[in-house]
């Protein structure tokens, strides 16, 4: 059986080498042969320079080189289009994920699972916030979409062949790769794992960018948004219906005005308010179909050494 390992790189020199032969030293434990893709999605460093001199030392290591940084799962998703292998991980190179999970992957995988996710039970060196706030978007994204996805889990995981086709045959232009792991079904299992803290280099996500992420994924998996604008709407309709009823009430059986410029000033304000996000809402689906209309590639590959 063929291992494809894809891996999204972006600034992270420090850790290009490591990760190779840790990679190496677990795959030939397997006894697999074994190709590994480097996608660097637009590193400043000499990540690329290291993922060259790799190539040129070992003929299954393949690489794609972006020319520009067109974001992580862009980057996991053309690993997954050039991949090769029976079976396909997907592995960050920051080595926060262990290499040597890879075993424990691959016997769920030959036990008959067509998807083995890893699935964190510790994590290393993060802080409060950064746990909680992780926590929080599984919860939250699970509350919301459509599509249960495992929590505490990352892109780290094993998928067949037949799942990577499925994977590849979406045509979205906002990619959310977990999620549309997860909505293609198929025989899924986690194996739990300790995650490291990272071997050098800093993270490249910053909160914003989790933030987006996380907002990725509901907007990609369901329409409760939408149907959440519908609802705060006729809620909000309903109040103001009744707030028209008691000062009519007021004005002509009490013969009592309901004053007041605060009161007045404060329901304009938050109808507003709410009016604008429901529009903001509504404007982001329109604005992915606009995207998924234009049909722009996901990427644009400036060097690369697969043959095609």
């Amino acid at each position: 059986m063929k291992i494809s390992v894809v891996i999204p790189v972006h600034n992270e020199e420090g850790n290009v080498f490591p990760l190779y032969q840790e990679l190496l030293t677990t795959i030939q434990k397997i006894g697999s042969t074994y190709e590994f893709l480097y996608i660097d999605d637009g590193s400043t460093d000499l990540s690329y320079k290291n993922i060259q001199i790799l190539a040129e030392q070992d003929k299954n290591v393949k690489y794609i080189h972006f020319s520009k940084n067109f974001g992580h799962q862009n980057a996991v998703f053309a690993g997954l289009e050039k991949s090769s292998g029976d079976a396909i991980v997907i592995i960050d190179a920051d080595l926060q994920d262990p290499p040597q999970l890879i075993e424990k992957l691959y016997e769920k995988f030959i036990e008959g699972y067509e998807v083995v996710f890893a699935q964190r039970t510790y994590r290393s060196d993060e802080t409060w916030l950064k746990l909680t706030s992780a926590k929080l978007f599984y919860r939250f994204i699970n509350k919301l979409s459509d599509v249960y996805i495992p929590e505490d889990t990352g892109d780290y995981r094993m998928i067949s062949k037949k799942v990577k086709d499925v994977i590849c045959s979406m045509p979205e232009q906002n990619k959310f790769i977990r999620g549309q792991i997860a909505w293609a079904g198929f025989k899924q299992i986690g194996v739990p794992f300790e995650r490291k803290g990272r071997r050098s280099g800093k993270t490249n996500y910053s909160y914003a960018q989790m933030f987006k992420f996380a907002y990725d994924g509901i907007v990609s998996f369901s329409n409760r948004p939408l149907h959440l604008a519908t609802y705060a709407g006729f809620l909000i309709s309903l109040t103001a219906f009744a707030v028209i009823i008691y000062s009519v009430y007021q004005k002509y059986w009490n013969n009592n005005t309901v004053q007041g410029w605060t009161s007045i000033m404060l329901s304009v304000l938050f109808l507003g308010g709410v009016q604008l996000i429901c529009l903001g809402i509504i404007g982001e689906y329109i604005g992915r179909i606009l995207d998924n209309v234009k049909d722009r590639p996901n990427y644009v590959i400036k060097e690369s050494n697969f043959e095609d």
